[in-house]
């Protein structure tokens, strides 16, 4: 057995899957039932970089209307998963609220009309009724729209799920094992990764960050995967702030926060710093933002920040993901640009992408969600 392998190392897949995140795991669930997989992972680890740094919620409006159809799709996978799957849900009760001050409220009255129009369930509050959700909140953030749906995600219990289930399933998983060169031979890639050579019919790019550099490595035009910093911190504040305080979230997009613990909240100020892929650590200005503009919105004293972290958020030059065959080469697929909302968008993504590789068409919401917007095929 060759180390950093989960058995020995193929010579063959039908799909090879590279990533193994959430991206890559959750594909590999889907689909190792009907074809034969390997994902290779760079890492000691899968999940080391965006998976294992998340804020860790779904919240049905977050990324947008381009994004909310695979976000709803999703829900009743992780709200009630396949007894086979998981024994509990993944879901835990959060609520959100996006707040605005009084020069925000068109801006609240869009994002209500824009959401409620595609089911979402939004309620529009101002005055007393937004400060009864925040306590401490400044008078002057009067405007907002609140979600009953939103919860946190074990992130943690969800990656493992997919990997149980992918190698329940006969999937392989190779990690110390980044892609190296791919070429085509014939009617199959020749691929060298940090483990070995292997031969695939049908690469999937699940790389997150690095998803440009998989490409170009595989004589692949890049669509414009663009990694960007998130800073998030862990504060521990002097004020009874409850752990059940709703997700927070500023609707011109310069801060959110929730309840971690009593007295604890996550917070970030929404920062986005393109980066190289790479392991990434929060800079101090950031830090200092984040604290501004909490204080600029509740009046909590801040008693320390107990924890510091970053992670890379990758975006298509359209914000929206892209999964499905390249425009050029349709043995390499594209599963990537998954911004923030990753984690609560794959079961919808995976189901829909599997299908597309040989899995049966998924039913129900997710089934009824168009893949044509998301597919590589946009970008001319």
């Amino acid at each position: 057995m060759r180390r950093g392998m989960t058995g020995s190392f193929p010579s063959t897949t039908d799909v090879l899957i590279v990533g193994a995140g959430i991206a890559g795991a959750s594909l590999a669930a889907a689909l190792a039932s009907y074809r034969s997989v390997l994902m290779i992972e760079a890492e000691e680890q899968p999940g080391y970089h965006a998976t294992g740094r998340s804020a860790a919620f779904w919240h049905e409006s977050y990324g947008g209307a381009g994004v909310q159809p695979l976000s709803s799709a999703s829900f009743a996978a992780l709200a009630d998963p396949a007894a086979e799957f998981s024994e509990r849900p993944f879901l835990s009760p959060r609520t959100a609220l996006t707040i605005g001050r009084a020069a925000d409220a068109g801006a609240v009255d869009a994002f209500v009309a824009e959401f409620a129009a595609k089911g979402v369930e939004v309620a529009r509050l101002s005055g007393a009724a937004v400060a009864d959700k925040v306590p401490g909140l400044r008078p002057e953030w009067s405007e907002a729209a609140y979600e009953p749906a939103c919860s946190d995600i074990d992130v943690a219990a969800l990656h493992a799920a997919y990997l149980r289930a992918a190698k329940r399933a006969g999937a392989a998983l190779a990690v110390q094992a980044p892609l190296r060169a791919a070429r085509r031979e014939g009617e199959r890639w020749r691929v060298e990764t940090g483990q070995g050579t292997v031969e695939a019919t049908t690469i999937v790019n699940a790389a997150g960050a690095w998803a440009d550099r998989v490409a170009a490595a595989c004589g692949i035009a890049p669509v414009g995967i663009q990694p960007y910093r998130r800073t998030m911190l862990q504060v521990r504040l002097d004020a009874p702030v409850p752990a059940a305080l709703p997700l927070v979230l500023d609707v011109g997009g310069s801060f959110y926060f929730k309840g971690e613990s009593a007295g604890r909240i996550w917070l970030t100020p929404h920062d986005e710093t393109p980066m190289a892929p790479g392991d990434v650590a929060p800079d101090e200005i950031d830090i200092a933002v984040a604290i501004d503009r909490l204080q600029s919105a509740v009046d909590w004293p801040v008693a320390a920040i107990e924890r510091k972290w970053a992670g890379l958020r990758s975006f298509a030059p359209d914000r929206r993901p892209v999964f499905g065959a390249d425009r050029r080469e349709p043995a390499f697929v594209w599963c990537a640009g998954q911004g923030g909302f990753g984690i609560q968008t794959s079961p919808a993504i995976s189901a829909l992408l599997a299908a597309e590789l040989g899995a049966p068409a998924p039913g129900g919401a997710i089934g009824a969600v168009d893949p044509m917007p998301y597919s590589p095929q946009r970008f001319a």
